[in-house]
């Protein structure tokens, strides 16, 4: 880890004292350009926000947008392939950005050439199939393609294309790369010419490290070898990450080949790419298709083509990305105009990454251990070795690590964007990780796949956490990134919400919030029958329970009686019984408010009405409270018996939206819900206009079309036959989440431990229930003990159990204001060993609709454990359960 320039402990170090213990001087900042004016200016959207992965992608300023937008408002830009005047501009600006290219980049015409690509990845691939490869055969050993194992996957992946053509890949570790410089090479054969490919980072993605730039002419040279072959080296300086913090003198360090995503360096625009060639590749370049603008002459009727002279033409296949390439000139003006040039962020990002680097390796826990372990090849001692990137993992005091995937969830509560997981670069991962290749074999076995959260297995982490730096990132948002650590690591019981903008009450003025809704009760007070799940059809609409109707003229005396939430959260478990229920709810709009019932109607993909609906943005996307915590405070009720559902929110006047849609007058659109293509329905422009008001942006209702059919992934139940697919509505996972009593009472009992203050009870159980979004609430009679069963039975009805439910970080919000507050997912996280785990997933195995089926509180749950699951707390009717099962 690093060198002691703070005192091991909780305490953040002081910028200033760090600038004073450095050995040489540190540049922060552009000189008279105010950094806080230019982030206020120019980046006004990061208010609230501390974005820390400019590696995967950096941030556009608002004047290079509209820059751009005034110029193509100004100018008419044709096809570049045509001939008349909108075109000539067209093609003469693409040139000329070519010209601002090399020139950024000290290179001169005369040496390289700029092709267009759609990004560094299509530039890699153009060089494994363009490059001059020499197969192996009598008279030949052929040639060899060479990678450094710290590269993105896109390089690794070119080993395909040469397998192709029989030319053999060779992996080289960095180790093996810095001792061949070390030791030399001898004379390479002057008279042999076949042609070999070495490709490495000019900075590794994963962890900054900057490779030497030496290398390149090394391995021309034959001086430093990444394997000891006769014939001539070319090299690929893959410069995407390097580039977008750092100046690149190709004057100095000729590599044959440079690929190059613009995004990475300006924000915008995305999906444009280069590969700069040197010209002396140029010949021997070879191309399998051709495609419009790339022919100088051909025929359709026989094999003839004749390319273009220019190796750009000869390679840009189509009409490129014109309007893109225009904006690069935007991209360049912008970054000189704010930052002076690269050699200036350079310096700037650097020195960000060294503090935080600094600050974060000297964070100890009271016993001494690191507070996290940091992947690196060097000592953060310049920009030439090492760029503005920090990879680690977060420890406990004991020094297990704690999964990548949990550590962003709580940095999100922070507001603070991180990336996780292996950035594309296995190679790098497992050497800094130790993680073998059976070992990588052995987790794809276990279900991880490359960009998942599966980020823990058997201990042993599967990836880590990356921050990094851009050009316009600040001290604030290094030290509040150091600051989430401390308080989550060495500061966790503080019990405080989250430092954020608090919403405020959605859709309201201040005169507004002092009118409170009065909200009909949800209390049947018949004391429902475990037999209840099956009456007969006609009290289907016509004998409903009081929860299940909206407007209910109740007695005032009737008003004041207590929810069946309210009721068994102040219901010690036994007096219960065993496993039975004590609440349901439903969630009519997804990431909306919870409605409680007493007594509801089963359907095919679970309680009816449950999450058919969703709120999208302008664009379509789904809305969570991950984004918007303010959706719990919309308040969705279903009426039966009038086929509507009333939506409620402080400020608003309700407004009804029809249960089912009108055949006539539905505009189908297509969604999607957690990777799955579901048909749904526009609910229409007066509720649309209702949530725009209400949450202050452009949104729609949107619901499931009732004749689509969203089929389950998981496996069938034990009582479903292989034809049996289960079909679901908007939900994440599974038909139903079942959440146990003594499950929560635990954690609110841990929670309670947790607060020093002594203050009275910080998170009561009504208020942990509604954190976990449940629709079934067992009483239970240990904790998490619901996590060894298999099935359920609940009456006639008959579940099984799927699994638990991975929490994210929606757990945090108060369902009741909408703020944050990281305490519960923090313990959940200790207490769970680090795997924040709560509640089950259930799915029907079996469901007969031919008559109504109803779930009511008060209904008796009948678990049956899993075979390998211990059985020595089943209660009688429970172990007769299970002898029957």
């Amino acid at each position: 880890m690093a060198g002691g320039m703070a005192q091991p402990g909780a305490e953040l170090l002081a910028f200033e004292r760090f600038q004073d213990s450095s050995k040489q001087p540190l540049a922060y900042g552009y000189g008279s350009r105010s950094l806080r004016e230019l982030r206020a200016r120019e980046f006004g959207r990061l208010a609230g926000t501390v974005y820390l992965d400019h590696a995967g992608a950096t941030l556009f300023p608002q004047t290079q947008l509209t820059s751009f937008t005034h110029d193509l408002m100004e100018n008419v830009y044709g096809n570049p392939h045509s001939q008349n005047i909108s075109s000539k501009l067209t093609h003469d600006t693409m040139e000329l950005v070519r010209y601002r290219i090399l020139a950024h980049f000290h290179a001169s015409p005369d040496d390289y050439s700029v092709i267009f690509t759609a990004g560094c990845t299509a530039a890699l691939k153009l060089v494994a199939e363009a490059f001059p490869w020499v197969s192996p055969g009598p008279e030949s050993s052929g040639s060899l393609f060479c990678y450094l194992t710290d590269s993105h996957t896109s390089v690794v992946g070119m080993r395909t294309v040469a397998a192709a053509m029989n030319i053999p890949s060779v992996p080289v570790s960095p180790e093996d790369m810095w001792l061949a410089e070390k030791q030399g090479a001898a004379a390479r054969n002057p008279d042999c010419q076949l042609p070999h490919l070495f490709c490495y980072p000019a900075q590794s993605n994963f962890s900054g490290t900057r490779y030497p730039l030496s290398w390149v002419r090394g391995v021309q040279s034959g001086q430093t070898c990444p394997v000891s072959v006769p014939g001539q080296w070319f090299v690929l300086l893959d410069a995407a990450s390097y580039v977008s913090t750092s100046p690149l003198d190709l004057s100095a360090h000729q590599a044959d080949f440079i690929p190059l995503s613009f995004y990475k360096i300006f924000g915008f625009p995305t999906g444009l790419g280069a590969l700069l060639v040197h010209n002396r590749m140029s010949p021997l370049l070879r191309k399998t298709y051709f495609g419009g603008g790339t022919a100088a002459s051909y025929l359709a009727g026989e094999d003839f083509y004749i390319p273009r002279q220019s190796v750009a033409e000869r390679f840009e296949d189509g009409t490129i990305s014109f309007l893109d390439v225009i904006a690069l000139k935007h991209g360049f003006d912008a970054l000189e105009r704010l930052t002076g040039g690269m050699e200036n962020i350079k310096q700037h990002t650097f020195t960000l990454a060294q503090y935080t680097y600094t600050a974060l390796s000297s964070l100890q826990y009271p016993n001494g251990a690191p507070v996290v372990r940091i992947y690196r090849d060097s000592e953060f001692s310049s920009p030439e070795v090492q760029g503005p990137i920090i990879n680690f993992n977060v420890l406990d005091d004991k020094g297990n690590i704690i999964g990548y995937s949990q550590v962003e969830k709580m940095a999100s509560l922070y507001n603070i964007q991180v990336r996780t997981g292996c950035f594309c670069n296995t190679g790098a991962c497992q050497r800094h990780l130790g993680i073998s290749d059976e070992m990588v074999k052995k987790h794809l076995q276990a279900g991880h796949v490359c960009g998942d959260d599966v980020d823990l297995i058997d201990g042993q982490p599967t990836g880590s956490v990356r921050i990094s730096f851009g050009y316009m990132s600040t001290l604030e948002d290094a030290q509040a990134f150091l600051k989430f650590i401390i308080a989550t690591r060495l500061r966790p019981s503080s019990s405080q919400p989250v430092p954020q903008a608090t919403p405020g009450e959605v859709g309201a003025t201040p005169a507004e919030n002092e009118a409170q809704n009065t909200l009909p009760a949800t209390l049947d007070r018949q004391s429902p029958s475990p037999r209840e799940d099956t009456p007969t059809a006609s009290r289907v609409c016509n004998d409903l329970p009081t929860a299940m109707r909206l407007h209910p003229r109740l007695p005032e005396a009737t008003r004041t009686l207590q929810t069946p939430l309210e009721k068994a959260a102040g219901v010690p478990d036994g007096d219960l019984g065993p496993h039975v229920i004590t609440n349901i709810f439903l969630y009519p709009i997804k990431s909306c408010a919870a409605f409680e019932v007493s007594k509801w109607p089963v359907g095919s993909q679970g309680l009816l009405y449950d999450r058919s609906w969703m709120v999208v943005n302008h664009n379509g996307i789904c809305l969570s409270q991950k984004q918007e915590p303010r959706l719990c405070l919309i308040q969705p009720f279903i009426d039966l018996q009038q086929r509507i559902m009333v939506i409620k929110a402080k400020g608003m006047e309700p407004i009804e939206v029809p249960l089912e849609e009108n055949g006539e007058r539905a505009q189908i659109c297509q969604s999607k819900v957690c990777t799955d293509r579901v048909n749904t329905y526009d609910c229409g422009d007066k509720v649309s206009s209702w949530l725009s008001k209400c949450l202050g942006r452009p949104c729609h209702l949107i619901k499931q079309s009732s004749d689509f059919e969203r089929n389950a992934k998981r496996k069938h139940g034990k009582g479903q036959s292989a034809g049996t697919t289960a079909t679901l509505s908007l939900v994440n996972e599974a038909q139903y989440l079942l959440i146990n009593r003594s499950s929560i009472l635990e954690l609110q009992q841990q929670l309670a431990a947790s607060d020093e203050n002594g203050k009275e009870e910080l998170f009561p159980m009504k208020d942990l229930i509604l954190r976990f979004r449940a629709n079934i609430i067992t009483n239970g009679t240990s904790a998490f003990e619901e996590e060894k069963w298999d099935e359920i039975s609940i009456g006639s009805l008959h579940f099984q159990v799927l699994g638990p439910c991975h929490r994210c970080q929606m757990i945090c919000i108060d369902q009741q204001t909408g703020q944050r507050n990281q305490d519960v997912f923090q313990k959940l996280s200790e207490s769970r060993e680090r795997k924040v785990n709560f509640g089950v997933y259930l799915m029907h195995t079996s469901l007969d609709l031919s008559s109504p089926r109803f779930l009511s509180v008060g209904s008796q749950v009948l678990p049956v454990l899993k075979e390998n699951a211990e059985c020595h707390d089943l209660s009688a009717s429970e172990k007769q359960q299970n002898v029957i099962s």
